[in-house]
């Protein structure tokens, strides 16, 4: 069955437009859903909306947004009045400029979905946006009015197709400096250093998402179906935490290294992280 796609319209590059259709990149549909019973009865509960002040159910009718101006003030605001603050669809993802990939902070990213052609007349308008993306090596910033709000777009080639993840609003994302500005700034060199870089050596490899495991959801499918099945799971036993350990000899248990004193020199480390001599002597390390 194919996928239904979540908005169509066109995409356009200058002179350039081709109808597109955007699909949901991510789904939690696959999760684990649970419901709320009533332990006694072994009933569904139902979610009530109930007034504050008089305590009884508010008819759905009834209920409006309200902006708090103070305390237990508010300003109604109705679904027609909201509605007209909308920005209006043209269905036009227009692009605005290109950036590099790396140029973009990914803090911004927000949700990914897949743009495709929605028909074969536009396909090769689409595969020349797509090509001159990628051989470019840069994503495109474009805007269109999704789901009610006037969006950002970037648009990164992938396959015979586009990446379009909608971007977060600056005022959206906090500044990196309230939490990096009070972080000591820590001079690390020498051989704690070529141990590092051996490390991450010995552990390079590409991404397999498919390699990475809801653990959770697993355990709880696990727990769903021993209660039918009438089977008793025990909990998985807690890993104790280290106790305070020394950083060298760590970084030389992981490089493989013997667990020695952490006066070592450099000359001791594994093959993979000796420096190589030159006619003056050894390089200097780091």
């Amino acid at each position: 069955m194919a996928p239904r796609a979540n908005w169509k319209g066109h995409l356009q590059l200058a002179a350039l437009s081709c109808p597109v259709a955007l699909y949901t990149a991510v789904s939690t549909s696959e999760r684990v859903v649970f419901n709320t019973i009533n332990r006694d009865t072994g009933h569904r509960v139902r979610r009530e909306f109930i007034d504050s002040g008089t305590a009884e159910a508010v008819a759905k009718e009834d209920q409006v947004k309200g902006y708090e101006t103070g305390k237990d003030q508010y300003i109604i605001l109705e679904a027609d009045e909201l509605a007209s603050a909308a920005v209006k669809s043209d269905k036009i993802l227009a692009v605005s400029a290109f950036i590099a990939i790396d140029d973009m902070d990914e803090a911004f990213f927000d949700k990914p979905y897949y743009l495709a052609p929605a028909e074969k007349a536009g396909a090769e308008v689409f595969a020349l946006i797509c090509e001159g993306l990628r051989r470019r090596k840069v994503m495109a910033i474009a805007h269109a009015v999704l789901f009610r709000r006037l969006r950002a777009v970037a648009l990164r080639p992938q396959g015979e197709g586009l990446i379009a993840t909608t971007l977060h609003f600056d005022y959206e994302v906090r500044p990196a400096g309230e939490v990096f500005d009070g972080v000591e700034k820590i001079e690390v060199k020498g051989e704690m250093l070529d141990l590092a870089k051996h490390i991450i050596n010995t552990k390079q490899g590409a991404f397999d998402p498919a390699q990475f495991q809801d653990h959770y959801e697993a355990a709880v499918a696990e727990l769903v179906k021993a209660k039918i099945e009438g089977r008793t799971i025990s909990p998985p036993k807690q890993a104790r935490p280290r106790g305070k350990i020394d950083l060298m000899q760590a970084l030389r248990e992981s490089a493989g290294a013997p667990a020695t004193s952490t006066r070592r020199k450099t000359a001791a480390l594994p093959a993979a992280t000796q420096k190589p001599k030159t006619a003056k002597g050894r390089r200097k390390a780091g």
